[in-house]
């Protein structure tokens, strides 16, 4: 079910939240945007890890990506309290359609996006991430990036992640969020 987008100015008092592929930046991005937009930064992969009592490698292992993606789910609504903060989602979230139609409805939902050659560099400093476990970084991002940007382009805001500072990235935000109407 997909929900008609809120008038930007609505978009003032909700929460900004970050998808996209693994390694695009979404949590330090995140946390440059709260930081500069003086809001509260919530990673949503930590919320799900401390729910969980355990990590999230460790609840794919165990229970299952369905089971996870129920947890995720439940979590993220959670964190969409109506409050203004800015959320990190896991690459996976926006994909899921109940997990899509809640951010689309409840928050502002911004794709961070980048080439998969870019991503496979930035994720290989990192064996946390369970579906690249085993696998070649750059054909699996490839493979993901096929089979998830048409979800992730139904976010409103669409900004490109290069291999930059961080800080160009939340520079590349604030200006969409100025460009769209959006209170900073």
């Amino acid at each position: 079910m997909l929900q008609t987008r809120p008038h930007p100015n609505d978009w003032n008092t909700r929460p900004i939240v970050l998808v996209g592929l693994m390694g695009v930046g979404k949590s330090t991005v995140g946390r440059r945007l709260a930081a500069r937009l003086r809001l509260p930064f919530v990673d949503a992969d930590q919320a799900i890890e401390q729910a969980a009592g355990m990590s999230i490698s460790d609840i794919f292992d165990r229970f299952g990506e369905a089971h996870f993606r129920d947890g995720e789910r439940r979590v993220i609504a959670r964190l969409i309290d109506g409050q203004r903060k800015v959320i990190a989602t896991g690459g996976g979230a926006f994909v899921q359609p109940d997990t899509r139609a809640l951010i689309l409805d409840q928050a502002l939902a911004v794709w961070l996006n980048a080439e998969p050659h870019v991503l496979a560099e930035r994720v290989k400093r990192r064996d946390t991430r369970p579906l690249l476990r085993g696998r070649d970084a750059l054909s699996t991002l490839s493979e993901l990036a096929e089979a998830r940007n048409r979800f992730y382009r139904l976010a409103p805001l669409h900004v490109t992640s290069y291999d930059a500072p961080h800080d160009v990235t939340v520079d590349a935000i604030l200006e969409a969020m100025k460009d769209d109407g959006v209170r900073r």
